[in-house]
């Protein structure tokens, strides 16, 4: 097999799409298309159904994606032990991340990470977690970092813990007034020290969620099922930060993840939620792979960055806390 024929026809399957692949690969479509051709004469056998907008993989290429992919991986590897014993330093890395914090990180940790390893590619990508999960068990992306909770792990993959976080209901204090029953944790109050709701208690007001298809709506929704809640939902966005604006604007509640929780926010009252649920941070990457001395170094990194940044306002060194059990 030929290397650069095997990532041509890999881009492809990624794309579903000549036009888009050429322009990933830098090559083009009539170039790529003539690649595609020529090894499909060689093997005798359609690699891709050609659809209007669209291609994809035959029978016979979902057995050369295959072990193409892993072709790839074991060049890939093969490349990373060598530069680690030569000391070669250079080389590659695809590292992905979800919106938002993930790219705040990126940013915060790339210098440190460049000033190390100056010939080292590193290549950021946004993505889902369960799209990132998928890429790195195909072997399309070496590192990633994800929050999710342990049944939305998938087998084949090794997770390294970084923090858990507890998931929290986010009130606009004009609706705290409303509510006599409760009374809101002081601005500058700890994680800890937040008072804990019973979400049946705002069955009544609007929410806004985070959409679905992401993890932290998957955990949303089982708190949502187990208070038998199905509240009135005004709008639905991938953006925890969007929506933390329209409860802080006094429109709608949301739940969201205690990291997105700070001391001396005014117009948000923070709860924590009978039961304790929480999810947890990782750097996640392929199950019996050679990781590479620069990706030991970057998931350091981004372990330092959680350790020193301390985005969950949590007492220092706080004692465990015993929380009531959860509602049926």
């Amino acid at each position: 097999m030929d290397l650069k024929q095997i990532e041509y026809i890999v881009k492809i399957a990624e794309t579903a799409n000549i036009t888009r692949a050429s322009e990933q690969l830098f090559i083009t479509q009539s170039a790529l298309n003539q690649q595609l051709l020529k090894l499909e004469n060689e093997l005798g056998v359609k690699l891709f159904e050609r659809h209007k907008n669209h291609l994809t993989p035959t029978d016979a290429g979902k057995v050369y994606l295959k072990y193409g992919r892993q072709i790839l991986q074991e060049k890939r590897e093969a490349y990373n032990i060598i530069g680690d014993l030569a000391h070669f330093n250079t080389g590659h890395f695809s590292f992905t991340f979800s919106r938002e914090r993930g790219l705040d990180l990126f940013v915060a940790t790339y210098f440190e990470f460049h000033k190390k390893f100056p010939h080292i590619t590193v290549e950021p990508q946004e993505m889902s977690v369960h799209n990132q999960q998928q890429k790195i068990v195909q072997g399309y992306v070496d590192l990633g970092l994800v929050t999710l909770s342990d049944d939305q792990k998938i087998p084949g993959l090794t997770y390294n813990h970084i923090r858990s976080e507890p998931l929290l209901i986010c009130l606009p204090r004009s609706y705290v007034d409303s509510l006599p029953s409760i009374t809101a944790a002081s601005i500058n109050a700890y994680v800890e020290e937040l008072p804990y709701l019973d979400i049946r208690e705002v069955k009544d007001f609007p929410f806004v969620l985070i959409s679905k298809g992401t993890t932290l709506r998957t955990n949303v929704d089982r708190i949502l099922s187990k208070a038998k809640l199905n509240p009135y939902i005004l709008f639905e966005s991938f953006s925890i930060r969007a929506l933390l604006r329209i409860v802080e604007g006094g429109i709608a509640c949301t739940i969201t993840s205690a990291g997105y929780y700070k001391k001396g926010i005014k117009d948000i009252a923070f709860f924590r939620i009978p039961g304790d649920p929480t999810w947890e941070v990782c750097t996640v990457y392929k199950k019996n792979t050679y990781i590479s001395k620069a990706m030991i170094f970057y998931q350091q990194l981004i372990r330092d960055y959680y350790k020193k940044n301390n985005f969950i306002s949590s007492k220092p060194a706080a004692a465990s806390t015993q929380y009531p059990e959860g509602n049926s």
